[in-house]
């Protein structure tokens, strides 16, 4: 991120750069130059550090495990440590989240994306042969931590925002006009702006609050520029909005110039485009930030170096800058200027999800997903939830089947077989129960009835109608839960009884387990599938944030996060003890509330199956090893079955005749409407829609009751939830 190679060119060619500060006594003098008047007349009284999020977010998720989709409770309860550390200092907190992606940076991110799934592909390597998450190497983030990393600061109390535009823009506007202590973050870009001093995240010691600055005068110093030409010696270098090829025969000219004096260095890179721009800079690039003549550059490349150049010049540096960044609809035809006003209202501050993307840029992306491109039964997560959105699209946008202008979103999302070359252009799709009430009614009418209509909206989103009844007899957290395994269990056939046990049972139990005692849980040996089943669960999450959104909020947004209702070692541990056959009771644990629930939760999702023709068949895929006893969660597997490795490759894959089975018979169903060939990549992968992709899970003269239902309940067993009162507060959008 940011300037390349200029991080290297500080820490390791010119350390001076970088000075060691104490961020309370940094404070403190911030707050006494305050009071004697030496900062600008913006500034506020308390000292206010600003947080680039997005480069914060790697160090701040610390917890053991993020292969199997997050310790999200274990999350918080750090992220929470992290804000008290601070705010005991005195030291206020802004944080700045991505918003949008750039157009002249889609090139670089579709980079940064295809380079992930490499890495994501030697992960899913590393399980399968060792059975294990890799003790270092192949680190990623769990799936969706950007995307709740924002809600969770923002309940925990914490001044949040979300960017319209390029967000380190956005940043170091801020931090210049409130007169703010610093930058917090890893991306060089923040010492090219001239803003607050830029401290680095990846230096931070949270124990005594000390880090380093990257001295913005020092570095002027060091290669014999000023403030105002470091945005130019960005650009030649290479960023993220001029490619760092670009540029390459400019800096090969300044290098063979700079090699004439000065012997072959490390960092000569730096100072030989240094010495270049110091050398063809004259008064009137000094005075309007122009690209000087001297430069040999074809219009196009010219073009590209002006965007660039203009993207470090803040508001009141630029006076060529559209100030009106940002403020446009694309969707403007087909929604009132009160629906944008306030969609992006609810972006900026973060308490909204997807509704500005579609409505103001009618692009909606998503970064990598831990998924494996090897298997050929699990769908990408892009694929399994696309209905979802096309719903959610054509609620935000009133389409209709008989419509002739029927709008268009972009689709971005990185995913096994998309090579992020173009968009994919999707159509909405309107909703089965075709209710599509308006937005106004939904977003700013109030009463019952609206109530009932924005839940109704929400739950034809998923296809889920029938759950309707359930909303105030369950806690928040678990509808949402029953609502996504369902469209889960609706969308992708190979998903199994077993599964279905995992998904539901960890979200009952996961309110008995503390962030310790979770952390404790024994993992002795992962399932890849179970890898890619953790993942899915949690992008689900961010679909119904999406959807729930678009309906006006009938759900609080908390009961979409994931440490309400998701843990990864919780899950797997749930995965591997129902694949090497622990009843649903056992699942459970020894908590008869929890078993109650749990029956109870899953006789609906049964009920919906029946009624859409989805047969949900038993296929348990035993793994190789099994857990170790772990408490009063039930999560342990007990004396299970071990399976026998094949060869080399074998040894830690659930390997038991009925996965070889399995893929023999793919999809799960008995009847017309199963897939042809079972495989998502048969039916067309991520450049097309596979085929009866949209009425997948719907009844057409399938089996009509599941043959195997009495199996799944002990006789006798109470079905009948507990009791709840109904949130107090319902989230408006």
């Amino acid at each position: 991120m940011g300037v390349k190679g200029l991080q290297y060119f500080m820490e390791k060619c010119c350390p001076k750069v970088c000075v060691p500060v104490d961020l309370k006594e940094m404070a403190r003098q911030h707050v006494a130059s305050d009071q004697h008047g030496a900062s600008t007349t913006a500034s506020t009284s308390s000292p206010t550090l600003v947080v680039d999020g997005m480069g914060c977010i790697s160090y701040w998720y610390t917890c053991r495990d993020w292969v199997c989709g997050g310790q999200w409770k274990e999350y918080m309860a750090h992220l929470e440590r992290w804000i008290e550390a601070f705010t005991s200092a005195g030291i206020k907190l802004v944080f700045f989240f991505d918003g949008v992606v750039e157009e002249e940076k889609r090139q670089e991110w579709a980079k940064r994306r295809r380079n992930a799934y490499r890495e994501i592909s030697k992960l899913f390597h590393h399980i399968k042969v060792h059975g294990e998450q890799p003790v270092k190497g192949h680190s990623c983030i769990p799936s969706g931590l950007a995307t709740f990393t924002r809600f969770a600061l923002r309940s925990l109390g914490q001044e949040v925002f979300c960017s319209v535009q390029n967000a380190d823009y956005e940043i170091a506007s801020y931090a210049r006009r409130h007169g703010s202590m610093g930058i917090l973050g890893q991306d060089t870009d923040f010492i090219i702006y001239d803003s607050a001093p830029y401290l680095s995240a990846a230096k931070l010691r949270i124990s005594d609050l000390t880090t380093i600055l990257y001295d913005r005068d020092i570095l002027c110093q060091a290669i014999g520029l000023t403030v105002a030409q470091l945005p130019l010696l960005a650009c030649l270098i290479g960023n993220d909005v001029v490619p760092e090829a670009q540029m390459q025969h400019i800096r090969n000219d300044a290098l063979a110039t700079y090699r004439r004096i000065h012997p072959p260095s490390q960092g000569e890179k730096v100072l030989a485009v240094a010495q270049l721009v110091s050398s063809v800079w004259g008064r009137e690039e000094a005075e309007v930030g122009l690209i000087p003549r001297s430069l040999v550059l074809s219009a196009p490349d010219r073009k590209n170096l002006e965007i660039g150049l203009h993207s470090y010049f803040l508001p009141e540096q630029d006076h060529l800058l559209n100030s009106s960044l940002g403020s446009g609809c694309v969707m403007e035809k087909y929604v009132s200027p009160e629906i944008i006003k306030a969609c992006r209202e609810q972006h900026v501050s973060a308490q909204g999800f997807m509704v500005y993307n579609v409505l103001c840029e009618g692009v909606v992306e998503c970064s990598n997903t831990v998924e494996d491109e090897e298997d050929e039964e699990l769908s990408p997560q892009a694929l399994v939830y696309k209905t979802c959105r096309q719903h959610i699209y054509s609620l935000l946008l009133r389409t209709h089947d008989h419509n002739t202008d029927v709008p268009v979103v972009r689709e971005w999302f990185a995913s096994p077989g998309n090579p992020l070359k173009e968009a994919d252009l999707v159509c909405p799709v309107t909703p089965p129960s075709g209710e599509q009430p308006s937005l106004e009614l939904l977003w700013f009418s109030s009463g019952p009835e609206v109530s009932a209509l924005r839940l109704k909206a929400f739950l034809s989103v998923l296809d889920c109608q029938e759950f309707l009844e359930l909303h105030g007899t369950i806690e928040d957290h678990l509808l949402v839960t029953l609502c996504l395994v369902t469209y889960i269990v609706l969308q992708v056939q190979q998903l199994s009884v077993e599964d279905v046990d995992a998904y539901l049972s960890q979200a009952v139990c996961l309110r008995l387990q503390s962030p310790q005692e979770l952390e404790c849980i024994k993992l002795h040996g992962l399932s890849s599938r179970a890898v890619q089943l953790g993942h899915l669960y949690v992008r689900g999450l961010a679909q119904l944030l999406g959807a729930n959104c678009a309906s006006g909020c009938p759900l609080p947004i908390h009961a979409m996060m994931p440490w309400h209702s998701f843990d990864g070692r919780l899950y797997h541990a749930k995965y591997l003890q129902a694949h090497n056959g622990a009843t649903l009771m056992m699942t459970a644990g020894n908590d008869s509330s929890c078993q109650s629930l749990l029956l109870h939760l899953k006789e609906q999702l049964l009920e919906v199956c029946r009624k859409r023709g989805r047969t949900l068949q038993s296929k348990p895929r035993t793994a190789t090893r099994t857990l170790e006893p772990s408490g009063r969660d039930g999560s342990t597997a007990g004396s299970a079955h071990t399976g026998q490795s094949r060869g080399g490759r074998g040894g830690w894959r659930e390997s038991d005749d009925d996965w070889r089975r399995d893929r023999q018979h793919r999809g799960g169903m008995r009847g017309d409407h199963q897939h042809s060939g079972g495989s998502w990549r048969d039916t067309g992968g991520m450049r097309g829609e596979p085929r009866g992709f949209h009425n997948q899970g719907r009844a057409r003269g399938g089996q009509q009751r599941e043959e195997t239902r009495g199996e799944y309940y002990q006789a006798g067993a109470p079905h009948p939830p507990p009791a709840r009162s109904r949130h107090p507060n319902r989230g408006r959008y």
